[in-house]
């Protein structure tokens, strides 16, 4: 049985060839992760969703959730807002 999600990734693409899968049955871990990995300046191959690669649009939108949250998690702790405050002044969903 495939998991429902699967990101092929490499942490030092510059000094390493390997690539890495992380396996999740759950998106908002799938979310989770790839924040880890924006955060980490990894280099992101593919994400798979049921077997199948994202197309542009679904990985695009799939890596902006996880940036987004990164954001609004940055100006929350820097800015001390609450949720509703950052998504009416900057537009990001906390």
């Amino acid at each position: 049985m495939l998991n429902k999600f699967a990101i092929d990734y490499a942490v030092f693409s510059q000094h390493n060839d390997c690539v890495r899968t992380h396996l999740t049955d759950d998106p908002v871990e799938a979310e989770e992760f790839l924040m880890h990995l924006l955060l980490a300046h990894a280099d992101i191959k593919v994400i798979r969703h049921d077997g199948a690669p994202l197309t542009g649009h679904q990985f695009d939108r799939m890596v902006k959730i996880a940036a987004e949250r990164i954001i609004s998690g940055m100006l929350s702790e820097s800015l001390h807002l609450d949720a509703s405050t950052i998504k009416s002044r900057f537009g990001f969903a906390a």
